[in-house]
């Protein structure tokens, strides 16, 4: 494709960064038992796996051999690591970090033995990247990168250790006030008690007083336009411009024909994004569908680049395989379901670049089943696509079929599946989780039988040998009080006896697109080992149920999803299991903005409540979060300037005169998706009406907790205080 970054107007482009080679790279390290290993990719032999792991502290980049446990530390930079892509020529490996533990992440590469360490995009102070797919031959990585915002830089790093985030935002550490100007323990846990030193910036922080006469917060909608790049991993030929939005939410590039000739794209806010086939040679959208969220990697061409598949919920409750033919022009010239099932989403999709089968993966009610399909030559032509019809070029509202395809089931050895890619001619790999075992990495090298990967931690390696074995949840199933089918997963603590009324709580996921999965969760068992019952519900919002099930929560229905979570509690007493003089919520991002709303609108259910990285006011929110990150929650929240006094009216803090229980917020300081004002405010505010409060700030973090001791301090912090006030 010739480079077509001649318009001044267009963004500038990301340049490779050189680094130096990480020490140590090729250092063999010995297996842990208390770690997990996610996000694999593998050569294009399948004989290697690169994938993260968190063995030492933070989530690294590593490589290993499938069938050995020969594991090497490729990066030894401390930044924590989100995404892994070895290129189709087994030439690099490409992964994404984030600076300094924060929400803005850069894009590096580097070769599998550890040389020639590059920065590809995001190294500009504010901006942030993300991986998109290699060309078919391995010579460009996709990248999606952002314009940095205007505002003071922060002091550039390009180093291997640990960084400050690449935000003008950035909060700066500090002590907790008790109230008489002395700094105290928050809940007397301190770094020493999970096997570290206490770092430089202590996680106990003071309440910065309000401005007085701030102006009220404008909406963050502009600024940080997405623009998708190839880039040379070599850095050799300049990056070449593919697709730019201005004020897009998401843009990604999720494959590429073989001849470069068309690029499938994802693009829009959540509950509305859509696959965009994009022709290079004029820029010029061809065919647009809409697909459900969840993981971005949407689809994928055949090597002619006749047929595209695509995990599509279009004109469907639940999302499917569709397949469509395209014209010379990128054009649809019809379409067809090929595989699909009765009330589940395909979740996951993996096509190896044969193009001859594919692997699905299936949501069952919060469970994984895997299936293998053989993709047909030519895929069953419905009729022709009525003018006019859809969104988009060419669509077609019929067409469903999946028979004549073989299909072939595929055994797992836990309940979920996370990830899914090919490795090799004919095997795969496989991110697993499970209600008893630590995420691992499994492979196929026959396309049938998964196998762990050595390097992956055992079943018997969950908790430690003197802890009790990890609890197996009980799904439930309810109705909230306008009908709408509810369910969730029921954790019971050890030891305790059938007809006994436990002290509860219920804990709230984020999204709230996101959906409660029977995964091993060490936060749940924490809370089991101080003696709590758990209930992880999926309130109307949530992924799983269906297209109409994630909508159910927009606009002014949200006062409803608050419904949902007393909803849950009332059931728990209606059938035995929660003590209602002893009930908790807690939840994390939108679960922590559902477990301040119900503190709230519910004061009379709950005795306490943990608010982690959670919204106390949506139009301070969208004044501070990222302008992408706002584009995109205006479609589920509502607009910051069109919907201003619903979402006044949604905030917890015009209703904190209802606050009547002891509130815990935590946060992390580099947060710029949910910013640490958010539960500053709230904290302030309680304290202000004598509501015990406190705020913990982990240092280094971002809106996701990603290192072994804050995750440890955060899960014992939040035990300890919920067991404390259930306990009063």
């Amino acid at each position: 494709m010739a480079n077509r970054q001649t318009d001044p107007e267009t963004p500038a482009a990301p340049l490779a960064e050189s680094l130096p080679d990480a020490p140590g790279d090729r250092e063999t390290h010995s297996p842990v038992s208390a770690h997990g290993c996610w996000y694999p990719s593998a050569d294009p032999t399948g004989a290697r796996v690169a994938f993260i792991c968190n063995r030492g502290g933070v989530p690294q980049l590593w490589t290993g051999t499938a069938d050995s446990d020969d594991v090497h530390l490729l990066d030894t930079g401390l930044d924590p690591v989100i995404e892994v892509s070895w290129s189709p020529d087994g030439r690099w490996i490409a992964y994404t970090t984030a600076p300094g533990g924060g929400e803005l992440t850069r894009v590096l590469c580097v070769r599998p033995d550890g040389r020639d360490r590059r920065v590809l995009a995001g190294a500009a102070p504010g901006s942030t990247a993300y991986l998109g797919r290699w060309s078919r031959d391995g010579s460009a990585l996709a990248i999606t990168a952002t314009d940095p915002p205007a505002g003071p830089p922060t002091a550039q790093h390009s180093g291997p250790g640990p960084a400050a985030p690449p935000s003008y935002q950035k909060v700066p550490p500090r002590e907790r006030d008790s109230g008489d100007g002395h700094p105290v323990p928050l809940g007397g846990v301190h770094w020493s008690e999970v096997g570290a030193p206490a770092p430089s910036a202590a996680p106990l922080v003071a309440l910065r007083p309000p401005t007085p006469g701030a102006p009220a917060p404008e909406p963050h909608l502009t600024g940080g336009g997405l623009a998708v790049y190839l880039a040379d991993p070599a850095g050799v030929r300049p990056p070449e411009l593919i697709a730019t939005e201005p004020a897009g939410a998401t843009l990604r590039l999720c494959d590429s024909t073989a001849d470069g000739r068309l690029v499938l794209l994802l693009r829009g806010p959540r509950g509305g994004r859509e696959a965009v086939v994009l022709r290079t040679a004029d820029r010029v959208t061809a065919y647009a569908l809409p697909v459900a969220d969840g993981d971005p990697w949407i689809g994928r061409f055949s090597p002619n680049g006749r047929w595209l598949h695509l995990r599509s919920d279009a004109e469907r409750e639940f999302a499917a395989l569709v397949t469509a033919e395209l014209g010379p022009d990128g054009t649809c010239l019809c379409r067809a379901v090929t595989a699909q099932r009765e009330g589940a989403d395909l979740e996951l999709l993996s096509i190896p670049d044969d193009g001859r089968s594919a692997v699905l993966a299936w949501n069952m009610h919060g469970r994984t089943e895997l299936e293998a399909i053989a993709l047909p030559a030519a895929p069953p032509r419905p009729t022709a696509p009525r003018a006019g019809a859809g969104r988009g070029v060419g669509l077609e509202a019929g067409g469903s079929t999946d028979a004549g395809n073989p299909v072939r089931a595929l055994s797992l050895p836990h309940e979920v599946v996370t990830r899914i890619t090919p490795a090799g001619p004919r095997g795969m790999t496989l991110a697993v989780s499970g209600s008893r075992r630590r995420p691992g990495v499994w492979h196929t090298p026959d396309g049938l039988t998964p196998l762990r990967t050595p390097w992956s931690s055992r079943d018997e390696d969950v908790v430690a040998p003197d802890q009790h074995p990890p609890v197996r949840p009980e799904h439930l199933r309810l109705r909230s009080r306008d009908g709408l089918a509810l369910s969730g997963w029921y954790y019971r603590a050890s030891g305790r006896e059938p007809d006994s009324r436990a002290p509860c709580v219920i804990h709230l996921h984020g999204g709230p697109e996101q959906q409660e999965r029977p995964v091993f969760d060490p936060l749940y068992h924490e809370l089991l080992g101080h003696g709590l019952d758990l209930f992880a519900p999926d309130v109307r919002g949530s992924l799983g149920a269906g297209r109409s099930f994630v909508n159910a929560d927009l606009g002014d229905r949200r006062f409803a999803a608050i419904n949902d979570v007393a909803d849950c509690a009332t059931h728990l007493i209606t059938l035995g299991l929660a003590d209602v003089r002893r009930l908790a919520v807690m939840g994390h991002s939108y679960g922590g903005y559902l477990t301040l709303a119900s503190l709230v609108w519910h004061p009379e259910l709950f005795r306490t409540g943990v608010s982690v990285c959670g919204m106390s006011d949506f139009l301070t929110f969208f004044a501070g979060t990222e302008p992408w990150i706002a584009r995109s929650a205006a479609a589920k929240y509502g607009h910051p300037e069109r919907d201003r006094e619903l979402l006044r009216a949604l905030s917890p803090m015009s209703h904190i005169d209802a606050l009547r229980v002891p509130v815990l917020a935590i946060h992390g300081e580099h947060d710029t998706n949910v910013p640490p004002g958010e539960s500053e405010q709230l904290v302030r505010a309680a304290r202000q009406r004598g509501i015990p409060a406190e705020l913990l700030i982990l240092p280094n973090e971002g809106h996701e907790f990603r290192r072994t001791r804050s995750r440890v301090l955060f899960r014992r912090t939040a035990a300890a205080w919920i067991e404390r006030h259930l306990a009063e």
